[in-house]
């Protein structure tokens, strides 16, 4: 923000007949400063998944006809409050009965930074209809009110955790190919929740299941200490620009929240077409203790046989990007 003089100059009073210069609008609010958590408000509404339509908007007029001029500032607040609770409630409620929650965890409101951003793109006539037959067998919601029993939840098999899925379709090839693996895909986006559903009932596959919402409440609080027997981050968001750095998914703490729930031995797998994002994977597994690199020179793995080529891994290809695999183990 500039500095405005304390004793600004005086501004002379437009000629008589002179037309008056038009007021600039007022900034919109979603454009404000970054809140405490690092967030912009417009952050704040992505991750609430409402959009400018969706916003309440103060009524001109009541029920009887009279203005808002013509309310009491008790009758102003009333309206305002309900307008917002609408809106409120409209955000939470979720775009498909009986399918994924538009906010389980209500996690929007807790004041911490994200790696993810929800986006409300459209849904097709086929992943509706995938998501209304197959959520209520197959998927989940991640609320935070409960553990998973993941034996129960996969008829014993073994089970990894694959965080952001995209469209599905890798991750429906990895389940196909390996029928004797549970894979646990969270992702936030609900034309990929549909799409994932579709495409493993379509190949017969029921070793996936599709959890909607934030993994870091997942691993915190709906999974038993040394419950997974792998985790696989398959081109996260690189979050490029240095001030938003601080949003990758791949971090400490993130470590910190995923080693407990890891069984020993069980690999951790990143893969990124981003360079400078996969030094800093390189970087921050290799330092923490509860991990340890499985290429023996302790750089870069070779694309594991099992991980097909993913659609944005060939975007990255066309685009002259090198992808790294990164594999540790849980030590």
């Amino acid at each position: 923000m500039s500095e405005q003089p304390l004793n600004p100059a005086p501004v002379p009073a437009p000629e008589a007949g002179a037309a008056e210069e038009p007021t600039p609008p007022a900034a919109d609010a979603t454009t404000a400063h970054a809140s405490a958590t690092g967030s912009t408000a417009a952050d704040a509404l992505a991750t609430a998944g409402s959009t400018t339509a969706e916003a309440p908007i103060a009524p001109t007029a009541t029920a009887t006809g009279s203005t808002a001029a013509d309310l009491t500032v008790d009758e102003a607040a009333a309206l305002r409050a309900a307008s917002f609770e609408r809106a409120r409630r409209l955000r939470q409620e979720p775009r498909f009965p009986g399918g994924p929650a538009a906010d389980p965890a209500g996690s929007h409101h807790e004041r911490r930074i994200r790696s993810f951003q929800p986006r409300r793109s459209r849904v097709t006539t086929g992943q509706q209809e995938s998501l209304e037959r197959l959520w209520p067998k197959w998927g989940l919601d991640i609320d935070g009110k409960r553990v998973l029993d993941l034996g129960e939840l996969f008829d014993g098999l073994p089970v990894v955790l694959e965080i952001g899925f995209g469209m599905g379709e890798a991750t429906a090839q990895m389940a196909a190919e390996d029928p004797g693996t549970g894979i646990l895909a969270v992702d936030v986006h609900t034309p990929g929740q549909g799409n994932l559903l579709g495409l493993a009932d379509r190949a017969g596959s029921t070793n996936v299941r599709v959890a909607n919402g934030d993994a870091v409440i997942l691993l915190r609080e709906m999974l038993a200490p040394e419950s997974l027997d792998g985790l696989r981050v398959y081109f996260p968001d690189p979050w490029p620009k240095a001030r938003h750095h601080k949003r990758r998914l791949i971090q400490p703490e993130f470590l910190d929240l995923v080693a407990p729930v890891l069984k020993p031995g069980a690999i951790v797998h990143c893969a990124t077409d981003w360079e400078p994002y996969a030094e800093q994977m390189l970087e921050v597994l290799t330092a923490h203790p509860r991990f340890e690199n499985t290429a023996a020179d302790g750089g870069y793995a070779p694309r594991p046989a099992f991980r097909p080529l993913t659609r944005f891994e060939g975007q990255g290809l066309d685009k002259g990007h090198v992808v790294h695999d990164l594999l540790f183990a849980r030590v």
